[in-house]
């Protein structure tokens, strides 16, 4: 698994529930406090310790820390980046998602080494969407959290269900009102005035 992944589950762990359960988590899994490298590559059987570990410490279900891990990789205060890569997909929530599939190969311009799931969206009827993902056991739990914390940042009002089929695991978006509240402002340009 590639180091941002990992380093993605410990900076969630940090911001949201500060640096002691970390501490205990990197002493759990032997990483060392200072945590993990974010272009090294690890193990995948030691991001899968780290999430039981976060599971166990926190007493959270590991399918509830991924969903929020997927929230957190878009509205964490050190995510601006990804947040703004996601919310070039388009200008209204079914924009963006349609551009979900092309996700991998827009951060592969970023990370050539990273490694992305393989996604496809199908629309089975107007205003639903089903993302089908397969790579990483978990990842569509990421990516509905990802998905309900863009919805909220688009000002959508959303329904998301999840389900694992054989070998990939499947969530849809119901999409009940594009414009449901005001969504968070978005420039193309970067004003560091």
């Amino acid at each position: 698994m590639h180091g941002l992944m990992n380093r993605a589950i410990q900076g969630f762990v940090q911001e949201a529930y500060g640096p002691v359960p970390w501490d205990l988590i990197a002493q759990d899994i032997n990483i060392g406090s200072d945590g993990f490298e974010a272009l090294m590559h690890y193990d995948d059987a030691l991001t899968d310790a780290a999430l039981d570990s976060v599971a166990r410490h926190l007493a959270r279900s590991r399918d509830s820390v991924l969903e929020d891990l997927g929230t957190f990789l878009v509205s964490g205060t050190q995510n601006r980046a990804l947040r703004r890569l996601l919310r070039f997909g388009g200008p209204t929530f079914p924009d963006f998602i349609h551009s979900l599939e092309e996700l991998p190969g827009r951060a592969r311009l970023a990370v050539p080494d990273l490694d992305m799931p393989v996604l496809r969206l199908e629309e089975p009827h107007p205003d639903v969407f089903e993302l089908t993902a397969t790579g990483y056991p978990g990842i569509g739990l990421v990516l509905m959290g990802m998905l309900r914390a863009m919805a909220d940042d688009y000002g959508a009002l959303v329904l998301l269900d999840h389900r694992t089929e054989a070998a990939f695991e499947v969530v849809t978006t119901t999409l009940l009102e594009a414009s449901y509240a005001i969504g968070s402002r978005f420039d193309l340009v970067v004003d560091e005035r």
